[in-house]
């Protein structure tokens, strides 16, 4: 029996129609990319590479804004490991294309 005291931490990961949050126990001292690794979340979601996927804590991305990054950060208890899928397109062109349609729309309504 081990005198290390465990923590809780989830680890989380969602695509457009379907999420899993995922609970753990581990050591402390684990890093977001080990809880990451030990979720499985790779069998229900075979798309996931560890090793590219971007994650975050409470939304926070890791490796930005003076966060480390996945592999260097340890969890602290009740943290959230959330692994983000790649985006589908590029917010800027979204943004660009929504703001062409309602200059259209604007012009449009003018006449």
């Amino acid at each position: 029996m081990s005198d290390i005291e465990m923590i809780a931490v989830e680890v989380a990961y969602a695509l457009p129609h379907k999420q899993k949050i995922v609970e753990l126990l581990v050591k402390p001292g684990t890093t977001a990319l080990q809880a990451a690794e030990q979720s499985g979340l790779e069998k229900e979601f075979p798309e996931i590479d560890y090793s590219t996927a971007k994650m975050g804590i409470f939304g926070q991305a890791l490796g930005t804004k003076g966060l480390k990054k996945a592999h260097e950060h340890a969890l602290q208890p009740g943290d959230r490991v959330e692994i983000y899928r790649p985006l589908t397109s590029d917010p800027k062109e979204v943004r660009r294309k929504r703001a062409a349609k309602a200059k259209e729309a604007e012009s449009t309504d003018n006449k």
